[in-house]
């Protein structure tokens, strides 16, 4: 059968070749224009299926877990006659995309391939992810993916397609022992030949305190306190926007690793303008140029994100169990009985060393062990690892150089 093939289970009444039914999912009418009843690898037609019977639709257009009916019953809600669908939390996360010498098709079959698999498979799921630009991809473990992987290197013809371990969003920050404000008094001057840069910014940087770093999503405050006419006022306008814009893009990539900057705040207080070298552009570089001089004496660190992890097993492998997470770095915060024969432990532990973890208590507890995890705080990593990042991130920046 050419096409999209959808197995269906007739639960109540029947449907008949040439019926119309409606998809509650989309309550889009579809004609079923073939009926076949499947065994192993015979085909046959049908002229109709009743309840119970386990038919195939040819050339239906619909996702997995879906519900159809006769679209004659009076029904006010969805609720009254669909199933429930299909909804599966993924228990393992792959990257994926071409390689750098990728083919100029190879990303269109990547996306058609990645979007038929969502359809017929509602434990496979698909997610881009902002802060990176990467391409997730989620299923129930590392066989089901790589049987998916080989699937768009063979069906879809992706011959470049690489996998590998999702990136972890570090972040960066001042050392901790800056407990005070900072000031700084930075000017941007340059002079090229006709007209020049002008723009002086003065004020201060201070860490945002615990009880204020949940109220801003970003962790980044910025802070215009600016009074009198050192600026004059019809700079204001444009510039004090420049000027937060320059903060804002400095803190976006710091310079340990390129990460994000958060818990700081970004205060002007007072500056200073060239009636004829001063513009929007020069403020910008100004902020620009009074964050990088502060962060460098600032003694920056970096800060990894750490997950709550909680783990279910049974109880004749809570050694193992235990020894998985003390082995990731995990820091045990409580281990109790769930019932007769099931436990449960929570521990804190890195994001870094989550990767692969659902393989790992699968073998240890004979495919039983589950667990599941939330993001709890960002916090400072081990030095040794943050070096290590540190000298990554440098050397991608003489490749791209």
């Amino acid at each position: 059968m050419a096409g999209q093939v959808t197995y269906m289970r007739v639960y109540q009444g029947k449907v008949s070749k040439g019926d119309s039914i409606v998809n509650m999912m989309t309550d889009k009418k579809q004609s079923v224009k073939r009926l076949v009843r499947m065994h192993s690898n015979e085909v046959k037609d049908v002229s109709e299926a009743a309840a119970g019977d386990i038919v195939a639709l040819a050339g239906m257009d619909c996702e997995s877990g879906v519900t159809f009916t006769d679209g004659k019953a009076r029904i006010t809600t969805v609720q009254e006659v669909a199933l429930q669908g299909i909804f599966v939390d993924p228990v393992l996360f792959v990257w994926v995309s071409e390689t750098v010498d990728f083919a100029c098709d190879d990303q269109a079959r990547l996306q058609k391939a990645l979007k038929r698999f969502q359809r017929e498979d509602p434990t496979f799921q698909v997610q881009v992810l902002q802060e990176t630009n990467e391409t997730i991809i989620s299923g129930m473990g590392e066989l089901h993916l790589e049987v998916y992987c080989e699937r768009m290197r063979r069906e879809y013809k992706v011959e470049t397609l690489v996998t590998g371990e999702p990136k972890v969003n570090y972040r960066e920050r001042a050392s901790q022992t800056i407990t005070q404000k900072t000031e700084y008094n930075y000017l941007h001057k340059r002079q090229s030949g006709g007209r020049g840069q002008y723009g002086k910014v003065i004020g201060f940087f201070e860490p945002i305190p615990e009880e204020e770093q949940l109220d801003n999503k970003d962790g980044i405050v910025f802070v215009n306190r600016l009074t009198g006419n050192e600026v004059p006022q019809n700079y204001v306008l444009n510039s004090v926007p420049a000027i937060e814009k320059g903060f804002r893009a400095a803190t976006r990539k710091g310079l340990l690793t390129g990460n994000p900057l958060i818990h700081m705040r970004c205060v002007l207080e007072d500056g200073a303008a060239h009636e004829v070298d001063s513009s929007a552009e020069a403020f910008q570089a100004a902020a620009i140029g009074a964050f990088e001089q502060f962060y460098s004496e600032a003694g920056p660190v970096l800060l990894e994100p750490l997950m709550m992890v909680e783990v279910t097993f049974p109880s004749e492998f809570q050694s193992q169990s235990l020894q998985t997470l003390n082995g990731r770095e995990g820091s045990i915060q409580s281990t109790q009985a769930v019932s007769g024969d099931t436990s449960l432990v929570q521990a804190i532990v890195p994001l870094r060393r989550m990767f692969g973890y659902s393989s790992e208590l699968r073998s240890v507890t004979q495919g039983q062990g589950e667990f599941s995890m939330e993001f709890k705080e960002y916090s400072q990593m081990p030095q040794q690892k943050q070096e290590e990042l540190m000298t990554e991130y440098r050397g991608r920046k003489r490749e791209d150089r």
